[in-house]
């Protein structure tokens, strides 16, 4: 693969790594040993925190939609974020528009 300057360059952006020692990095062994919080945590916990438990998503009834990653120019994310909440909505929108398919 040819030499790309422009990951030299992206990669001297990125703001030096924040090492926290009281609280490292998790390994292969940690990850095994990990239980899902409503194993871990007592019954209580959940009950005193309903709004957070109401707001799980769950899966899509019909699932219209399908997840994918897509690199944007930072500009374009920049334009559809500025207006808060659903800006992946708002792109969307706009790639139907662009194909003639207007929701």
């Amino acid at each position: 693969m040819p030499h790309d300057p422009r990951i030299e360059t992206k990669l001297t952006d990125l703001p030096e790594p924040v090492i926290d020692n009281e609280n490292p990095e998790w390994t292969a062994s940690d990850f095994a040993r990990a239980r899902p919080t409503d194993e871990v945590l007592p019954p209580g916990v959940f009950e005193a925190f309903p709004r957070a438990v109401a707001r799980a998503r769950g899966p899509q009834r019909a699932p219209t939609k399908k997840q994918v990653t897509l690199r944007l120019d930072r500009e374009v994310i920049a334009h559809f974020q500025v207006d808060g909440p659903g800006w992946q909505s708002r792109i969307n929108t706009a790639l139907r528009r662009a194909i003639g398919k207007a929701s």
